[in-house]
């Protein structure tokens, strides 16, 4: 095992994870990454739970979706655990789906009918947030060595702080883009009906709250339309 050489490969990818322009850009190379720089992974993808949902991000193979969507259905497994962060683990892990998994039995004897030969999951966390779980999959039993998990989670820690910048950027920008998108509704409503600036956005937040409607929309219909009708 080349460490220094591993080292090379992950800062390369760090700069590289920074540069992309957009969320899913960042957690495409993020699981790409996975699949070239984690010995014995085929197969990477990113599960986010709401509740007992699971949402698959940037998967690289139908493995993965179906995985996600097994452990859905069941409401166990590695990767289902490893998202939901409720525990002090940061590492699931199972080594060999040829022999018996007490901890997710239904989940293993179906995912070995999938095609999965042993897998982990690692906890993709910030100081600030918990953001998903990161998993790998191999087709071969006992393909993850100690040194695969020690990768996969400097891989996880890189990815943790990428994935949180992307998202709180684009966050940002679509915080900026409504707020232009409401000035402009805002100013389309001063002009036509001779309103002051209090005036028109208590138009527009008292029609999105009486019909239910985000803001945001309420104003991409005046600006679109040039009212509310």
């Amino acid at each position: 095992m080349d460490w220094r050489l591993f080292a090379q490969q992950m800062a390369s990818m760090s700069r590289e994870l920074l540069a992309q322009d957009s969320v899913d850009a960042t957690l495409e190379h993020i699981t790409r990454s996975a699949t070239e720089l984690v010995w014995g992974c085929d197969a990477a993808g990113i599960l986010l739970l709401h509740g007992k949902k699971v949402e698959t991000l940037a998967p690289t193979h139908d493995l993965v979706t179906e995985s996600d969507r097994l452990q859905e259905r069941l409401a166990e497994g590695p990767c289902f655990d490893a998202a939901r962060g409720d525990t002090d683990e940061r590492v699931f892990r199972i080594h060999d789906f040829t022999h018996e998994v007490p901890r997710w039995p239904q989940y293993a004897s179906r995912a070995k009918e999938l095609g999965v030969g042993s897998m982990m999951g690692f906890l993709l966390y910030t100081e600030e947030e918990e953001l998903g779980a990161l998993n790998l999959y191999s087709g071969h039993p006992g393909a993850f060595t100690e040194d695969s998990e020690t990768a996969g989670w400097l891989l996880a820690s890189h990815a943790a702080i990428a994935f949180s910048s992307a998202r709180s950027q684009a966050q940002l920008e679509q915080a900026i883009a409504t707020r232009h998108l409401i000035g402009e509704a805002m100013g389309i409503l001063m002009g036509s009906h001779d309103l002051t600036e209090k005036e028109a956005f208590d138009v527009l937040r008292r029609f999105s709250q009486d019909n239910n409607i985000k803001l945001r929309e309420v104003a991409r219909r005046v600006c679109e339309h040039g009212s509310l009708a």
